[in-house]
């Protein structure tokens, strides 16, 4: 056989990869520790716990986590429905097209986007204050929090660079790592029966309890808790059979997390006595460490040495996220640019079938969105992680609702799929839910930002002026290309 022969055999053998993510890489456990990773389940309840506690609904918190896991349920639903029938990375925005039109949909690209790259921004903040306080303490070393933050971006790169399964392996670890501590620690005061005043269940899971307070601010962080759980879609071209993995995926992904956020929240409240929670989240939030709302309980629990365990711990939280979203968002442009939206260089794959253009692209992108901040002096905590968590959080929940809607005009026309729970009843109750969520986290959006009623209004305006923006752009794109034709 001569090496033209064997040449043309090769190229037929890699035609129908060529241009696709490697498939078969990734099966349901893979898929579910990219979503807990973005879940960050450490920095979620660390952070946002004494809040929600605190500023919220007290000792009805879990509860918040309960309904908030039932609307993503009922999302969930026409979701894993339409997945059946599309697999693309591009999962949100190919979505919407398939039932609101392209224009719709390419717009919400650039939502989607807009919601993947502030949110992993948003962590570098939080990431860089974190290792720069764990670096000055150990080391005696005082850095700027930025060194970190970008260190941090060179590192993502090549772990994103080195293939689907390298990410997965080394988000198993964090992941494992800062979920098995907390629910160690919840299991342990479930069976001591609780703390000073008991387990308090009907203090924490009764329709008294949900409503008391400000129950809007825990269901506005009780739904961000959910961010990131969508992965199981875009993934779903590097999963072994994507049309039975990524439903199961997606199902269990919000299983886990509802499940996980709800019981130890409650085991949180719990070791404080349900009468005492609040006092003790507010107390927290004074001192401006509000993460001791949650590291005391598990440190009194588990002894001194906890103390050292968790700042550690809720760093690679931060690091798995950000690696999670770096995934994320290079794979929607790669998927953009496989559908002629953004320059086809995007589409680059290197030898491990990762796009490594995309990748780049992804990190340069995050780069311009910290700089400023880090160039400003501007407090990373308080401005960047702040800032850009709330505007995400907006973003992502505009494109769950645009999903649910795009389910039903989809089924209803194309008839593809007739079942009236899946394609109708459950979408349009999550669309409804969803509608509610995006009411509570604009009327709260101040709060939930930490900022003036100013700033509030140019992030939460700049949501709708990236969809905006995107349908237009992409538009002119097509345009241009069938004069082109």
């Amino acid at each position: 056989m001569d090496s033209q022969t064997v040449a043309r055999q090769q190229t037929v053998q890699d035609a129908p990869t060529a241009g696709k993510l490697k498939p078969n890489a990734l099966g349901v456990l893979g898929i579910l520790f990219f979503v807990l990773s973005a879940q960050a389940p450490l920095t979620g309840i660390a952070g946002a716990s004494p809040i929600s506690v605190g500023l919220g609904n007290g000792a009805g918190v879990p509860a918040a986590y309960v309904v908030a896991g039932l609307m993503i349920l009922l999302f969930s639903v026409g979701f894993v429905a339409m997945g059946r029938h599309v697999v693309d990375t591009g999962a949100f925005y190919t979505y919407i097209g398939k039932g609101l039109g392209r224009t719709t949909g390419s717009g919400s690209a650039g939502v989607a986007l807009f919601a993947y790259c502030t949110i992993q921004a948003a962590m570098y903040g939080l990431y860089g204050a974190l290792v720069s306080g764990l670096v000055s303490h150990y080391a005696g070393l005082d850095t700027p929090w930025w060194v970190w933050a970008l260190t941090t971006m060179v590192v993502v790169q090549a772990l994103g660079a080195a293939g689907i399964e390298m990410g997965a392996k080394v988000l198993a670890v964090f992941v494992l790592a800062e979920f098995s501590i907390l629910f160690v620690f919840a299991l342990v005061t479930l069976f001591k029966g609780g703390g000073p005043e008991g387990l308090g269940f009907t203090q924490s899971f009764s329709a008294k309890a949900a409503l008391q307070g400000a129950p809007g601010v825990a269901m506005m962080f009780a739904v961000a808790s959910m961010f990131g759980f969508e992965a199981t879609a875009i993934y779903g071209e590097e999963a072994r059979e994507p049309r039975k993995t990524v439903p199961r995926a997606t199902y269990l992904s919000v299983a886990v997390v509802t499940g996980f956020f709800a019981f130890t929240s409650w085991m949180i409240i719990s070791s404080y006595g349900a009468s005492h929670a609040t006092a003790a989240a507010g107390k927290a939030l004074e001192s401006g460490d509000a993460t001791a709302f949650v590291f005391n309980p598990v440190a009194d629990q588990f002894g001194g040495w906890a103390y050292d365990v968790l700042p550690v711990l809720l760093a690679t939280s931060l690091f798995a996220g950000i690696l999670a979203f770096h995934n994320s968002a290079n794979r929607y442009l790669f998927s953009l640019s496989r559908e002629g939206l953004l320059p086809r260089k995007l589409c680059a794959l290197n030898r491990r079938h990762s796009p490594w253009a995309a990748g780049s692209v992804q990190t340069a992108i995050a780069l311009v969105l910290v700089a400023p901040f880090a160039l400003l002096g501007k407090d990373p905590v308080l401005t960047l992680f702040s800032w850009f968590s709330g505007v995400a959080v907006l973003g992502m929940m505009l494109l769950y609702f645009l999903t649910s809607v795009s389910v039903i005009v989809f089924f209803r026309r194309e008839r593809l799929d007739t079942r009236p729970w899946n394609t109708l009843i459950a979408p349009a109750l999550g669309a409804l839910g969803l509608a509610g969520a995006i009411w509570l986290i604009l009327a709260n959006f101040t709060t939930l930002i930490g900022g003036d009623p100013g700033t509030a209004a140019w992030l939460a305006l700049s949501v709708p002026a990236i969809l905006v923006l995107g349908a237009v752009a992409a538009r002119v794109v097509r345009g241009k290309a069938a004069v082109t034709a």
